[in-house]
């Protein structure tokens, strides 16, 4: 999967989790809980999503790693490839 489909499904994911969002605005090295304001609940609806969607497991350990978009799209990255 390439890096732009990666980013697609992180941006329709976030999307879904926070409609209000403006992707593209976000900091790449923000932190997602607090730059869009999700909760744990979202956090992990989040990660639910992108491996049911992209086919990778994500272990609890690794959920730090996806704190951020640049941290999420490296991560995922590697998954996938």
């Amino acid at each position: 999967m390439s890096p732009d489909d990666i980013r697609a499904v992180l941006k329709d994911e976030l999307g879904r989790i926070a409609p209000e969002i403006e992707f593209e605005a976000i900091p790449p090295d923000a932190l997602l809980r607090q730059e869009i304001d999700i909760d744990s609940m979202d956090f992990l609806n989040l990660v639910t999503a992108l491996h049911q969607r992209l086919k990778v497991d994500i272990p609890e350990a690794d959920y730090p790693q996806l704190a951020t978009i640049r941290g999420a799209l490296a991560y995922l990255s590697t998954k996938t490839a």
